[in-house]
């Protein structure tokens, strides 16, 4: 029997989910920063500077990007961990991969860019001091199975960050509703040519784990002293944990 599971509100096989994610994300790569800034006001970017000060990166530090995009941490990372360092950005989607790997190029940054599957990491036990994925978990198909990888390429004392879109604030979600099936899909068509994706982008966020359940589920793949910190009224929220 296939396995099936959600795209947005729609129950799909997972097989469909993941070319249908893939679709989602080539049609949008080019536009991708900038419906960002126009969806969030901008705060997307403040989001990602709590996560990279969180991050605590240091010289010579070996840092892995999953989801990575167009590389905003990739190359905060790069630049912390400095020449003697190691960071990774990667992807599952080649469209935005490609993006990303040559914003960094274009900042002089030659940092290593892998196409890859979150849930099936092509790297060693206990590698890496850090690893981040930001607005990317919620795609993953198998949610524990991607907590898991992640745990298991983190060295002992090495910090996992989870930056993701959770559950708004109880006063907000009617207003917040209103905003991303009406405002979204609007912007999408206009900036992007794309009102699909953006509708998926607003479902996805609601399909998602609310941030008590994110915080059980990392502890279930083994993550200690897991916390996390509502941004905007928990329109996103940055999860922490360490391997001990």
């Amino acid at each position: 029997m296939t396995n099936t599971t959600h795209f947005g509100y729609k129950t799909v096989n997972e097989d469909e989910k993941v070319k249908e994610v893939a679709k989602v994300f080539h049609s949008v790569a080019a536009k991708y920063d900038v419906m960002n800034d126009l969806m969030s006001g901008g705060l997307h970017r403040i989001w990602k500077t709590f996560t990279i000060a969180n991050a605590g990166v240091r010289a010579g530090m070996k840092v892995l990007d999953i989801a990575g995009g167009t590389g905003d941490l990739a190359k905060a990372f790069a630049k912390q961990a400095g020449p003697t360092g190691e960071v990774w950005l990667t992807d599952i989607n080649e469209s935005m991969l490609r993006v990303g790997r040559d914003r960094l190029l274009n900042k002089g940054l030659v940092t290593p860019t892998l196409l890859c599957d979150a849930e099936k990491l092509p790297f060693p036990d206990n590698y890496f001091d850090r690893v981040s994925v930001a607005f990317g978990l919620r795609n993953m198909t198998h949610k524990d199975q991607a907590l898991a990888e992640m745990r298991r390429v983190l060295k002992p004392g090495g910090k996992l960050l989870v930056l993701e879109f959770s559950k708004v604030a109880e006063p907000l979600q009617k207003p917040y509703d209103i905003y991303s099936f009406s405002v979204l899909p609007w912007l999408g068509k206009r900036i992007a040519n794309d009102s699909e994706s953006y509708r998926y982008l607003a479902e996805s966020i609601r399909m998602h784990p609310d941030q008590e359940t994110l915080k059980t589920m990392m502890q279930a793949a083994g993550l200690e002293r897991v916390q996390y910190y509502n941004l905007t009224a928990g329109v996103a929220a940055l999860h922490t944990g360490i391997k001990l």
